[in-house]
């Protein structure tokens, strides 16, 4: 009877009807990893990060004073930062790129 109930389970699981499109776009996954290409831009999309990791996030890559941090209408962090004595407009989209101006 066990067998039945999870044989029936991962069946329901797999049907197309419940699979979710969190990601509109396969081109850009939800996650950098080191075999994805950079995009030329920020990628669009709901971005989970919060103000505290996203600054974290760009301290990272070598910024410091991160302010004025806010959230475009296309999911995309984006502020001011220092780095090497100068101020940069920086952006972070939800795949955590990183991306001065």
């Amino acid at each position: 009877m066990n067998r039945v109930i999870v044989a029936a389970i991962a069946i329901a699981l797999s049907s197309p009807a419940l699979a979710q499109t969190a990601n509109p776009s396969p081109a850009t996954p939800a996650v950098t990893t080191p075999e994805t290409p950079r995009p030329a831009e920020p990628a669009k999309g709901a971005n989970s990060f919060t103000e505290a990791q996203a600054t974290s996030r760009i301290e990272a890559k070598g910024f410091s004073n991160v302010s004025g941090l806010a959230k475009d209408k296309d999911g995309v962090w984006r502020g001011k930062a220092m780095k090497a004595g100068a101020s940069h407009d920086v952006a972070l989209d939800y795949q955590g790129n990183v991306f001065p101006n």
